[in-house]
């Protein structure tokens, strides 16, 4: 197995909430040892780190592999690549394809696929309920035993109350993690942007930030009635927030998410009806984008996610309102968060603590941080570099990203799975 030693790092543990000079020692695919200065002498193969950061690896939740059904948009195989490539060592992944992971025969097929192409750890998630047409639950204590690590019907939200609390009723007495994407479905149901100045000058069909209030505050209610685990997958407007902080502070198992697009996008980057920039949620405006930052500063929401959705030309290359919603973001997911960190909004260790150590903890991983006995998925960055991003020479299949030609800081080097190199930057 392997044996390295890395020196001359910078050490971003966002358990301690540190960044300091140090190095590592990896065993057999464990942290064995850390420390600040210079280590002592020892046989393991050195990789000198030249002053730049040594990291967890992310654990990405809410990845879209489009297989079975769309293996064109995005394969196991490219997904794991660039994966590797944009420092993602686990990719937990949505159950969102065609058809959907709703049986423990489709998610044994998916897992094995992701077991023999993908250089990184895969953990998926399966449907909440049957086809994600929430109407009838899925068989969540089998999909459990088959390995399902959270339960989701991602963007499908369930609008049958009645459905939804059984099926939290009973995801609480396996132990089962439900993901859900807080929106009223009815005033959200074929809206391209959020209401305001900008989508009525465009003439884009737009729905009310009130929608993921709304969302938010009936899937609140019905934890209170189930004490269910909870998380939100993409909170982006400063009005769902106050309800956020609500059911934490009143106890309930809740923990909320957000994408980096909204982090680091708002609504007037539609500009010219640019349809790599339609993602869903729509982008919001700069004060919710604002707002987003502070709560993930401060702790209240929880974890950043890429919300990786690869669309082929045929389904961007559309007039806005009908162009499917997504943007890949697995190789731009680092750069684009270290947006944050260069404008000051926040220090390497809490973004690390948002991309790695807050979605280890929820998942039950052992992952996500520097300490002595962790897995050893760790990546090497040098936070500073600039590039210019060419879609082009991206790795997933799909290469729909809002980020093209855009001016970005920040590369992966190396990215380290179990202490086995994946991928070195040439």
């Amino acid at each position: 197995m392997s044996d390295f030693l890395f020196t001359n790092a910078r050490l971003i543990d966002p358990d301690a909430g540190t960044d300091s000079l140090g190095w590592l020692h990896v065993s057999d695919g464990r942290i064995v040892a850390t420390g600040e200065g210079t280590p002592e002498p020892s046989d393991a193969e050195t990789v000198d780190c030249g002053g730049k950061c040594l990291a967890p690896g992310i654990i990405d939740i809410g990845v879209k592999v489009c297989e079975p059904g769309e293996r064109h948009k995005e394969s196991y195989k490219s997904a794991g690549r660039a994966a590797a490539a944009g420092g993602v060592t686990t990719m937990v992944t949505r159950p969102d394809t065609t058809p959907a992971i709703d049986t423990p025969e489709s998610l044994e097929f998916v897992t094995r696929r992701a077991q023999a192409d993908t250089p990184v750890n895969v953990l998926p998630m399966a449907a909440l309920t049957k086809g994600r047409e929430g109407r009838e639950m899925t068989e969540i204590g089998f999909l459990q035993d088959a390995g399902a690590v959270a339960f989701t019907d991602c963007d499908h939200v369930i609008s049958d109350t009645k459905v939804f609390t059984r099926a939290l009723t009973y995801a609480r007495s396996c132990g089962a993690l439900v993901m859900a994407h807080p929106q009223e479905p009815i005033l959200s149901k074929g809206a391209a942007a959020t209401s305001g100045k900008f989508a009525a000058l465009y003439g884009l069909p737009a729905v009310s930030p009130m929608a993921e209030r709304m969302g938010l505050d009936r899937d609140i209610a019905l934890l209170e009635m189930t004490g269910a685990k909870y998380h939100a997958d993409q909170i982006t407007t400063a009005r769902a927030l106050p309800a956020l902080e609500r059911a934490k502070r009143n106890g309930l198992d809740i923990t909320a998410g957000t994408s980096v697009h909204h982090l680091t996008l708002n609504e007037l980057d539609v500009a010219d009806y640019r349809t790599f920039f339609k993602v869903k949620p729509p982008l919001r405006s700069e004060d919710d984008r604002l707002a987003v930052i502070e709560a993930v500063r401060t702790g209240l929401i929880d974890i950043i996610s890429s919300m990786h959705t690869p669309q082929d030309e045929e389904s961007k290359r559309l007039p806005f309102e009908e162009a499917a919603a997504g943007a890949v973001a697995l190789e731009t997911f680092l750069p684009a968060a270290l947006r944050l960190v260069h404008a000051e909004y926040l220090d390497l260790p809490t973004l690390f603590r948002a991309m790695s150590l807050n979605p280890a903890k929820r998942l039950g991983l052992d992952a996500g941080r520097l300490s002595v006995g962790a897995p050893a998925d760790l990546i090497v960055f040098d936070p500073d570099v600039p590039f210019v991003l060419d879609r082009a020479t991206l790795l997933s299949k799909s290469q729909n990203t809002p980020f093209d030609g855009q001016r970005m800081q920040g590369r992966v080097l190396a990215t380290f799975v179990g202490g086995h190199e994946v991928f070195r930057r040439t």
